[in-house]
């Protein structure tokens, strides 16, 4: 429920009520074993206001995969989001201008859909919507933490609001404020970084034909091309791009005429769905992965872009969370039955033994799959190609990438 002040005390403080933030909570006071749970989210901005949730074409959006899909399940979430939710039941490989493709589908693996594509903004008023309606989550908005002092038994926080300020203290705060958390800062957790040197230019594309529930994953000269299905838009075949190019490439991109704009990415992505009629709003931002050197404190847990941000081109960031904010909730609940406070050492240790693997995993498949398909060397063309055309080929590998895609494995 939203409220105007906390009280003074809660089992767990999450700063960021964003998609992670949002979801732990929602999941974790909907499935804990502890009757009494107390929660504060604490989000730096306003509640949604109506009219930012109606559609518009240019609507921004999340690809959760089916592993991702399974996760919200456990709680009330999915059955929210479902309604709206875009099925990909095809994901489309290929390499711009080389032989090799290959097609990853629902059927082959038995499953009802690889993955699906939900609009930002249904997510976020669906999680909205939840964190007010939840008894044991207090939602504080327009708030920010002043400052963390760590305590013998979890920490204190200094939140404030406005003109107020609070002092209250929690078992265990859950950072999950974004990339470029300040309450990180303070604490002095910093981050390993490395860039690509590519921009993300993002965008919904309509186009001639209807997509049928197809993703594609093109590689390019300059980088990955991803365009995955979404609900129609009135009468238009929309589809969300993300289309990696360099620097350079990406400053020259944003000043072209729609015209000219359309036929650079038909060049790029081709004519699988016709012709492009419509490019919507442009937004651009640099790749780059990071991953902060430290996960967890005594009190203190990391979570989603504060502790980790992939290169997009597997689609693994938010889905990498989910499994994360999984696992954290399954050691806390662990630790409630053995009698520990969800801030003891030993139930973060627990969880980072948990899924350290899964992360790592995770970020070296992803960078591994940017340097391979954004470098022309004839060795890694040959790789590529020879790759493209095994998994074509052999179904048992094509199964190890969907499980992969799925987020299963």
């Amino acid at each position: 429920m939203i409220i105007n002040s906390p009280q003074n005390s809660y089992d767990i403080v999450i700063v960021g009520g964003g998609m992670v933030g949002a979801t732990f909570a929602v999941t974790m006071s909907e499935t804990t074993s502890k009757s009494n749970l107390t929660i504060l989210v604490v989000e730096a901005t306003a509640p949604f206001a109506k009219n930012s949730t109606e559609s518009n074409f240019d609507s921004r959006s999340t690809a959760l995969s089916f592993g991702s899909k399974e996760i919200l399940g456990e709680s009330s979430i999915w059955l929210d989001l479902c309604k709206n939710a875009e099925a990909i039941r095809r994901i489309n490989v290929s390499d711009k201008g080389r032989l090799g493709t290959t097609t990853i589908s629902s059927e082959e693996q038995n499953v009802e859909a690889l993955g699906f594509v939900i609009e930002n903004k249904d997510l976020g008023l669906t999680l909205q919507n939840r964190l007010t309606a939840s008894p044991k989550v207090h939602f504080l908005v327009s708030a920010n933490i002043l400052g963390v002092t760590p305590k013998a038994s979890g920490m204190s926080l200094r939140v404030g609001s406005g003109e107020s300020d609070w002092i209250v203290t929690s078992s265990l705060l859950v950072l999950a404020d974004g990339g470029r958390s300040p309450v990180c800062r303070d604490l002095g957790i910093s981050n390993i970084n490395h860039a690509y040197n590519q921009h993300a230019i993002v965008s919904n594309v309509a186009f001639e034909k209807a997509h049928e529930g197809v993703a594609f994953e093109r590689f390019t000269d300059t980088g990955p091309l991803a365009v995955l299905p979404l609900p129609k838009f009135e009468t238009e075949n929309r589809c969300s791009v993300v289309w990696s190019v360099n620097p350079d490439e990406s400053d020259e991109i944003l000043d072209l005429e729609e015209a000219e704009l359309r036929k650079r990415l038909q060049n790029s992505f081709g004519y699988r769905l016709g012709e492009i009629t419509r490019i919507g709003r442009l937004g651009c931002f640099p790749l780059n992965q990071s991953l902060a050197r430290e996960q967890i404190r005594p009190g203190l847990v990391l979570l989603g872009n504060v502790a980790h941000t992939l290169h997009p081109v597997a689609g693994q960031g938010m889905n990498l969370a989910l499994r994360d904010m999984q696992s954290l909730i399954a050691s806390i609940e662990r630790g409630f039955k053995d009698g520990m406070d969800c801030g003891d050492m030993r139930v973060l240790q627990r969880y980072m033994e948990r899924q350290s693997d899964d992360q790592y995993q995770v970020i070296t498949f992803t960078d591994k799959l940017v340097s391979l398909f954004s470098s022309n060397a004839p060795s890694e063309v040959l790789v590529r190609k020879f790759g493209l055309l095994s998994l074509e080929l052999f179904p048992l590998l094509r199964k190890t990438l969907a499980k992969k895609a799925m987020g299963l494995g």
